[in-house]
């Protein structure tokens, strides 16, 4: 028996050491790195099935799912991206600062666009109710977390009637955020017609230990026409129906015009991976004459080569000259994001952070509290929203670009999940987003130096021990 427990323990180290090498070679930061080898070479027993399934960098298979469609689908991206040539956005239209965004994106920055900012919950469900309704051809539905309650049930309710009516509805949802999802749901969506699929972030043998992987996309697109994306998910909490949360504060868009197609596209890639199917969908742009705004739409996700959300935020903070608003409900940058923020704030730029009071995910809210005075120090205002739960994501830079989507300031949605965000470079529009947080602040305190100085000590030593965790939360 003893030789037994011997072999098995020199294999669990080899193991251990082999993973350790590919943790050097994978690991996207060097504190990353460090951790999972010294972790690895030591409980490589522990260790090796936790790197398999929360520490794997990439979603490799995804990456090699567009390599497989390239042939295809690129063929039918170059003819709508040929029809769009007319509604990219000029160089004299737009600053210098936009080749950037374009290159992470891999997309074209579109004019010819009209952005509506919407509120919260109720406005963000008419407008999208709304839109639905106007289906003629097919309707795009994409959610990181959809529930059976009251809201969940209205929009499935919608879906079955316009398949019913002959539209093509597809219904792509993250089966980690909508685990409870009754498999009911699904049926009566699947027996109207609608084609239903999870994200299936483990699809296929060679994939199955990527469970740390989400689909936080929030997308639906009506005909290539009309399109939303943003903060909010469908349940009864996004509307302030929910006791334990209070009122929802959160942030959604309605788009019309070129940029839709963008939203659709980044759909479009999701779908053929989570089934293998090309849909078939119409790429002509619509374009808004009378508003004219220009848009970019820039998905990024663990299977991008760079990491696109925090060199987007990153290129936005190093733009700002006087003004950086940002709000977002899990706030734990990385360094990059934290450093950016300290520099525009000595250099004199108004730079805000605004968070919940109230948390939902305790780790992601204590870890915050771990870096949260060095930045104070520097002169970067944290405040915490009072009313009830603060979940919008939104980037205002001075009163000319704002920037609204699903990436939160956090590891997770900057290396784990894949996003969705719209960059307006738009006066106007950043004028509706100045508004929205001026508000915003009136309904939040300021969090001061010596509040977090005088924090017993066992609060400081736990905020230190959950952002050593911050890379897997």
């Amino acid at each position: 028996m003893a030789w037994l427990i011997g072999i098995l323990l020199f294999v669990s180290h080899v193991l251990g050491i082999i993973t350790a090498v590919i943790a050097l070679m994978s690991s996207r930061t060097s504190q990353g790195a460090v951790a999972w080898i010294v972790t690895l070479v030591s409980f490589p027993y522990i260790a090796v099935p936790i790197f398999w399934t929360l520490g794997r960098p990439r979603f490799y298979g995804y990456v090699s799912a567009r390599g497989e469609r390239d042939t295809v689908l690129r063929q039918v991206l170059q003819r709508y991206r040929g029809q769009m040539e007319s509604y990219i956005s000029r160089p004299e239209a737009v600053s210098g600062r936009i080749r950037a965004v374009e290159q992470l994106a891999m997309m074209p920055m579109t004019r010819g666009n009209r952005v509506d900012l919407l509120i919260d919950g109720d406005a963000t469900f008419d407008s999208l109710f709304s839109g639905i309704r106007q289906a003629e051809e097919y309707i795009l539905v994409q959610f990181f977390i959809v529930r059976a309650d009251e809201i969940g049930m209205a929009m499935k309710r919608l879906l079955i009637d316009q398949a019913e009516h002959g539209v093509s509805v597809y219904f792509l949802f993250d089966e980690i955020g909508s685990r409870g999802l009754p498999g009911g749901y699904l049926r009566d969506l699947e027996e109207a017609g609608v084609r239903v699929s999870a994200f299936n972030s483990s699809r296929g043998w060679r994939h199955r230990f990527q469970i740390n992987f989400r689909n936080h996309r929030k997308i639906v697109v009506v005909d290539g026409k009309l399109g939303w994306t943003g903060g909010l998910n469908v349940a009864d909490e996004y509307l302030g129906r929910v006791a334990r949360y209070g009122h929802w504060r959160d942030t959604h868009l309605a788009l019309r015009g070129p940029s839709v197609l963008a939203l659709q596209e980044a759909f479009w890639e999701d779908w053929y991976w989570a089934t293998g199917d090309i849909l078939a969908l119409g790429w002509r742009p619509h374009h808004q004459e009378s508003d004219d705004q220009h848009v970019a739409i820039v998905p990024s996700g663990p299977a991008d080569g760079r990491e696109t959300a925090s060199l987007l935020v990153q290129h936005a903070i190093h733009g700002a000259r006087n003004r950086l608003w940002v709000t977002s409900p899990y706030f734990v940058p990385d360094h990059g994001v934290q450093d950016a923020l300290i520099l525009a704030a000595l250099r004199g730029v108004d730079v805000r952070v605004l968070m919940p009071e109230r948390p939902d995910h305790l780790l992601v809210f204590l870890s915050a509290f771990a870096f949260l005075p060095e930045m104070i120090q520097n002169g970067v205002k944290i405040y915490r929203y009072q009313p009830g739960f603060l979940h919008q994501k939104t980037l205002l830079v001075d009163d000319h670009t704002a920037m609204v989507g699903t990436v939160n300031l956090d590891n997770r949605s900057f290396r784990l999940n894949f996003e969705v965000t719209a960059f307006v470079p738009d006066k106007r529009f950043a004028a509706n987003v100045h508004a929205m947080l001026e508000q915003d602040f009136i309904n939040s305190r300021e969090v001061t130096e010596r509040e977090l100085a005088e924090r017993p000590m066992w609060r400081k030593m736990l905020s230190r021990a959950t952002y050593l965790l911050s890379p897997v939360q």
